[in-house]
């Protein structure tokens, strides 16, 4: 084993690891905490994969940000931190056939995936040497993405229509966790 796969089995296990704990932690401070490690985990594969502009913005945004910002809700929000209600589930068998399917369905994409995939390498093994055109644009692969983010036959609309949907999401969020006026005597 070369160290590189050695430190690829830390972080995949490491990742696995700290997202089981993001699902099976009952108490919400403690699952936001781990669901920071598995970010982290993910920024260091994004490394291992020689994206770095992915790893900087996994780093940046989602343990940058979005965790804190989980964090600071679950602090502020006193309802969830004091509830009384059981914390069991009666959606199991909903949720159990919904897995059982979702797996079946990764697991068909995979044997397809399977059968297609000795062709594939087949045709990158008789594929020619990258010319030397080509090297420039891959170093300002991170400029060109910027520029079909905000082209118009780019990926302008899609860019756009996600951070209407973040708005939505984040509107939504202050009303749920706006104290209601029976919250406020008590």
């Amino acid at each position: 084993m070369t160290t590189d796969q050695v430190i690829f089995i830390i972080l995949s296990v490491f990742t696995l690891g700290t997202a089981l704990l993001v699902v099976t932690l009952r108490n919400l401070f403690h699952a936001a905490l781990a669901l920071m490690a598995t970010f982290l985990g993910v920024a260091g594969l994004y490394v291992m994969l020689d994206a770095g502009f992915l790893a900087a913005a996994q780093l940046l945004v989602y343990i940058g940000a979005i965790s804190i910002l989980l964090i600071f809700a679950i602090m502020m929000t006193r309802r969830l931190m004091n509830t009384t209600e059981s914390a069991f589930n009666s959606q199991g068998g909903a949720s159990l056939v919904t897995a059982v399917i979702g797996f079946l369905v990764i697991a068909w994409a995979v044997s397809q995936f399977s059968r297609v995939l000795p062709q594939v390498v087949q045709k990158q093994v008789d594929m020619k040497p990258m010319s030397p055109d080509v090297i420039p644009y891959i170093q300002s692969s991170v400029a060109a993405m910027g520029q079909a983010f905000v082209d118009p036959n780019g990926f302008v609309l899609p860019f756009e229509i996600a951070s209407v949907l973040l708005l939505a999401g984040l509107i939504g969020a202050i009303i749920v966790a706006w104290p209601k006026a029976e919250d406020e005597e008590s």
